[in-house]
């Protein structure tokens, strides 16, 4: 299946609230206690995504199959714990639906990332990711994304260790 990619707008906020709670779940919803995951995925409203849609300090790339979303990138002012060192941009999430992974959708949305941190002005481009989500950092490596320190990411009450990463740009 191919998939299409554009620009989100706050029209897709539904579709997107629920990409990200599915994405989520679907990657690591059998890491959490069933409250604690319940507590994080209602930060997916879709109230709160038309808000970052209408935003314009956020950008968003959706991937649709069939008419339905299955891959999103969503970029916006850094909010993680770090100093940037100069003009910055973060990566907020970066998902696609297992069906689609490996189908060359990553590098698309990545591409689609690193142009728009570098549009926008941006000198480096930060993210974090899951200290044991191997496939990710992997991938992120190939970019060049270094590590910058340790983040701890919140699931409802659960504390996660996440690491900050870098790129150069």
């Amino acid at each position: 299946m191919t998939i299409v990619f554009r620009d989100a707008v706050a029209e897709d906020a539904p579709a997107l609230a629920r990409l990200a709670r599915d994405s989520f779940t679907e990657t690591f919803g059998h890491l959490y206690h069933p409250d604690d995951l319940a507590l994080f995925l209602a930060g997916h409203s879709t109230p709160r995504w038309h808000d970052e849609l209408t935003d314009p300090a956020f950008r968003v790339r959706v991937g649709e199959a069939e008419g339905a979303a299955v891959a999103y990138a969503k970029v916006g002012p850094p909010s993680l714990p770090f100093k940037p060192r100069g003009p910055s941009i973060e990566l907020r999430q970066f998902y696609i639906l297992k069906p689609w992974q490996g189908s060359g959708a990553a590098a698309e949305l990545m591409a689609w990332v690193i142009d728009t941190a570098r549009a926008g002005g941006a000198s480096d481009l930060y993210l974090s990711v899951f200290t044991d989500n191997h496939r990710a950092r992997r991938f992120y490596d190939r970019y060049g994304f270094e590590a910058v320190g340790p983040y701890v990411f919140k699931v409802g009450n659960h504390e996660d260790e996440d690491i900050v990463m870098r790129l150069a740009l």
